[in-house]
């Protein structure tokens, strides 16, 4: 006879596994990522300069996004202690209702360093996606790029709810793009694309993509997420081949704002929980009243407000400085790999590397063996990437130490036989 217990404990059994059979087929790997492998789902118990500490195990961190290392700045974080006396933890209000005077400041500076017209401060990135593109889109045609980030994808699931037409396009082949838009008939029409590719660290090629979609009358819409901050217009003066000011990957390639939605945060280069619409003001206005965040969304504490306007303020001071080390070490990670005879997915030098594994099978230990040699990286199994692309991402900071950088390739070097090998000359 069953106890109550018994109940208790078979209704538990039972709702887990209705819960587990809810993970999408193809995810099944990922799920058993996240349950075991000591490389995901981590608790940080500490953090000393790009180090951390997972339970007793310190570990070089090489999965940060902290590109610039602003996140490691005192003066940033005096600004932030500064801003809570001032004002307190948080504005409670969603901005529609009231919005502190620091967000005028920051859509000044921002709308300024951008070279647009206008700017619309947001909590964060996937809020943007989520309601900013079906906002824009209504029930129009919108064509997302095949690799852009999977919370793009999730926009575009909500755009389709909301009655656009939807179809993914290749946007490496502007050629596709163009007849894609030539075929859409519902306006408007919106092509959507990461400015800097997530995995592989390379750029789309936004000056050919926005040629394109002027002659349709489409807009381009633009996620900037690993480029601004990082990437600026080239000029004779530059530091370094990332270019001089950090205003992103649409001055890095010259390309003019006209046209153009640049989505960007704050949360990589600028280490703060805020993120933007770069747009027309009109667009602004519309959006102000249309997109839900701005309506009805908690925003960002007075602290992530006031670290953004302490790093406009370091970045005009030392950004050149710091993104010419940040070159430098990615250099040196770049360098490292190709004297190992590794294959990158990264040919732009951007700060995104991912090292793709001869077998898909091996991500798993790959990632043990370089935790046990205290070094912790993004690991990408398929399906999250695709089956020839499965590896390990390594994300390149201001902040890593030369001694970070040879331990990292150290350990890399011990299980080269598992990495995909440079294609020998023809």
């Amino acid at each position: 006879m069953l106890t109550n217990d018994d109940h208790v404990v078979s209704a538990k059994t039972v709702a887990a596994e209705n819960i587990t059979s809810m993970i999408p087929r193809g995810l099944e790997t990922v799920a058993e990522f996240r349950a075991h492998h000591p490389m995901c789902d981590a608790t940080v118990e500490e953090v000393v300069g790009r180090r951390i500490r997972v339970g007793e195990h310190w570990l070089a961190d090489f999965a940060s996004c902290n590109y610039l290392g602003f996140d490691l700045e005192a003066e940033i974080a005096e600004a932030m202690t500064d801003a809570v006396a001032r004002w307190g933890t948080h504005p409670s209000w969603a901005r529609m209702v009231a919005s502190p005077r620091l967000y005028a400041e920051i859509e000044t500076e921002l709308t300024g360093l951008l070279g647009a017209e206008d700017s619309l401060v947001l909590p964060t990135i996937s809020l943007i996606h989520l309601s900013v593109l079906p906002a824009i889109v209504g029930a129009g045609t919108l064509l997302v790029d095949t690799r852009a980030h999977h919370t793009i994808h999730d926009g575009a699931r909500m755009a389709r709810a909301g009655g656009a037409t939807v179809r993914r396009v290749r946007a490496d082949e502007p050629e596709r793009v163009d007849r894609a838009l030539l075929a859409a008939r519902d306006f408007p029409k919106v092509v959507c694309v990461d400015g800097i590719n997530s995995m592989t660290g390379n750029p789309t090629p936004l000056r050919e993509l926005a040629a394109v979609t002027k002659r349709h009358g489409a807009l381009l819409y633009v996620d900037d997420a690993h480029g601004f901050g990082v990437l600026g217009r080239r000029t004779p003066a530059e530091w370094s081949p990332y270019g001089s000011g950090g205003a992103g990957v649409l001055a890095h390639l010259g390309v003019e704002p006209d046209g153009i939605v640049l989505v960007g945060g704050f949360s990589k280069a600028f280490s703060s929980l805020a993120a933007f619409v770069a747009c027309s003001t009109a667009m602004k206005n519309y959006l102000k009243v249309a997109a839900s965040p701005y309506i009805f969304s908690g925003p960002s504490p007075y602290g992530s407000l006031a670290a953004v306007l302490a790093g406009f303020r370091l970045n005009a001071r030392r950004g050149e400085e710091i993104r010419a080390g940040l070159y430098r070490r990615t250099a040196d990670v770049l360098d490292g790999l190709a004297k190992l005879g590794l294959r990158t997915l990264n040919t732009s030098g951007f700060p995104i590397i991912e090292v793709p594994l001869r077998d898909p099978a091996d991500v798993g230990p790959v990632g043990e063996h370089l935790f046990r040699r205290g070094v912790y990286v993004t690991l990408a199994p398929y399906p999250v990437v695709a089956r020839d692309e499965a590896g390990f991402r390594i994300q390149v900071t201001a902040a890593n130490t030369d001694e970070e950088i040879a331990l990292l390739l150290e350990a890399v070097a011990e299980i080269a036989h598992r990495c995909a090998r440079h294609e020998p000359p023809v």
